[in-house]
């Protein structure tokens, strides 16, 4: 593993603002993790499974499970989905979390969030409209669609698509700083409510009715937890240098 005592793999120390691609982070142990890298590799919050109660464990367990067909999208929308989760994501191998999947299931389902902003149409509306501004933004670039685009392409689209900078076509229906509002959020979900990335981020899975037994501050760890693959702390460091967020 290198030496990243001096911070230079954090975004805000880094010339070009970007993080270091994930691959200085040690192969996973045991469990999995996204693409088999994380901060946490000896560390398996399904080997705690037995400590949840059944509902619990029913739900979680089932988030493991092979997922089908998407039901909500069609053929074409589906390939700038998963390449819009992965470039957001940055899954760029695998295992991924299934996460397009997640987006397709609650967007047939029906299951969405209980609000709306007041300017913007339908979640699934936007989802649609969103997809197909990608694809608009991508042939604008010179590529022939969104998940055609190289990595560079994608990631400047995302990029002028957070910062709200996209315009015409698709976005004139949108209002395109709370579009991405609404799809990050569904995103994010789908990402951490799986148990592989529970296992890069170390998190401790569900705590009913196992409950919490260290409650002496940060740097406790609980019996189940294992420690990080590196001590330095992202918050000191930025604290250190005097960087603003």
């Amino acid at each position: 593993m290198p030496d990243i005592s001096d911070g230079h793999h954090l975004p805000k120390l880094r010339p070009d603002g970007k993080p270091l691609h994930p691959s200085w982070l040690p192969r996973q142990r045991r469990g999995t993790t996204p693409q088999m890298i994380g901060r946490y590799p000896d560390y398996d919050v399904l080997s705690t499974a037995d400590t949840w109660d059944e509902a619990t464990r029913k739900v979680v367990l089932a988030r493991l499970e092979k997922p089908g067909p998407l039901r909500f999208f069609d053929e074409s929308q589906e390939s700038t989905l998963r390449a819009f989760c992965d470039t957001v994501l940055a899954q760029d191998a695998e295992p991924r979390i299934p996460v397009a999947e997640f987006v397709d299931a609650k967007l047939a389902d029906g299951r969405l969030d209980g609000y709306q902003y007041a300017d913007m149409p339908d979640d699934r509306d936007t989802w649609r409209l969103v997809l197909s501004g990608l694809d608009e933004a991508a042939r604008a670039a010179g590529a022939e669609s969104f998940a055609a685009a190289d990595l560079a392409t994608r990631e400047s689209v995302v990029q002028r698509f957070a910062d709200g900078e996209l315009s015409g076509g698709s976005w004139e229906k949108l209002n395109v700083s709370r579009a991405w509002s609404v799809v990050m959020r569904m995103t994010l979900s789908g990402f951490y409510s799986h148990p592989w990335a529970w296992n890069e981020i170390g998190f401790g899975g569900p705590a009913y009715p196992r409950g919490f037994m260290r409650l002496g501050g940060v740097g406790s760890r609980e019996p189940f937890e294992a420690p990080g693959a590196t001590s330095e702390d992202p918050v000191r460091t930025v604290e250190q240098e005097h960087i603003n967020g």
